[in-house]
């Protein structure tokens, strides 16, 4: 079984030199999906230095990873629909019999070569899949702003997000109406901890834009902390008590921060936390 990964290249593709270096070994083929006319899901312009093109070269010395570039842009479309439809396109891309794992440039795999050890495990879900269909949860260990010597992160709760499916179907972003596998596995997302100018065209350019209020949220963001993060909870932009609690973690940056997480223990998945979850699963799609 192959491990095909995609990853979706957009404003923020500078984090993929990250994210990229984590997931490289243990992947068999990378696909890299950019929008031809370098339009976002909201039709805002994005450019992207010469230069990354000429790392990605340098840095795929197996020749694992290539580009996908189509007009993944529909005026006609919400910005949510259409990370919907580009991520609907990036699986077809990849063909039949597959697991179609996606991963953002944002998304940095803490013990990766284990995910693929136990998606290997579990290749019986790629037999009939159309009569069989799931998708793999993982968690989020969501940063939520640089500070003096360190992150604020998003400690309660983790928050579990699609990683991969075995059947094309996506209804909202990843996630499908099927039935969800979690496994014990984390993934750094550096969802906001991010310079103020990135943020705010982030904001404005997410697939939940037209959910909340973009300058409250982001002046709120801009006002919390080293001092004074615990004093504020509830604080996800949508669904406030997705992010019922933030934390600090030490470290200067993104790779400091995963070995944090990596070598301490800090945040752990119990075996009878997946047990539950997915025994839930099971019982609701009898």
């Amino acid at each position: 079984m192959k491990i095909n990964v995609g990853l979706l290249v957009s404003y923020d593709y500078q984090f993929l030199k990250q994210s990229l270096p984590l997931i490289y070994k243990d992947s068999d083929r990378i696909v890299l999906a950019l929008d031809e006319n370098y339009n976002t899901w909201s039709g805002n312009k994005f450019e992207i230095d010469d230069e990354f093109f000429t790392w990605i070269k340098k840095f795929d010395t197996e020749n694992k990873i290539e580009f996908y570039r189509d007009d993944f842009y529909d005026p006609n479309l919400t910005a949510i629909q259409n990370e919907t439809r580009e991520r609907t396109m990036l699986s077809n891309y990849f063909g039949a019999g597959t697991w179609y794992i996606q991963i953002d440039s944002d998304e940095n795999f803490v013990n990766f070569s284990s995910f693929v050890a136990a998606l290997r495990s579990k290749s019986h879900y790629l037999v009939n899949p159309e009569k069989n269909k799931v998708q793999i949860c993982l968690f989020f260990v969501n940063l939520f702003k640089k500070v003096d010597g360190g992150y604020l992160y998003v400690a309660n709760p983790l928050e579990p997000f699609t990683c991969a499916t075995n059947y094309i179907d996506y209804k909202t972003a990843r996630v499908t109406y099927a039935r969800k596998v979690y496994l014990p596995f984390f993934v750094v997302h550096n969802t906001w901890a991010r310079e103020e100018s990135e943020i705010y065209f982030k904001l404005k350019n997410w697939g939940h834009n037209n959910d909340f209020d973009v300058d409250k949220y982001f002046n709120f963001w801009k006002n919390v902390t080293k001092s004074n993060y615990k004093d504020f909870t509830n604080v996800h932009p949508v669904e406030g008590k997705k992010w019922k609690k933030l934390e600090f973690c030490p470290g200067n940056n993104l790779t400091e921060v995963i070995d944090y997480f990596k070598t301490t223990k800090r945040i752990t998945i119990s075996p009878l936390y997946i047990f539950g979850k997915n025994s839930a699963q099971k019982i609701k799609h009898l």
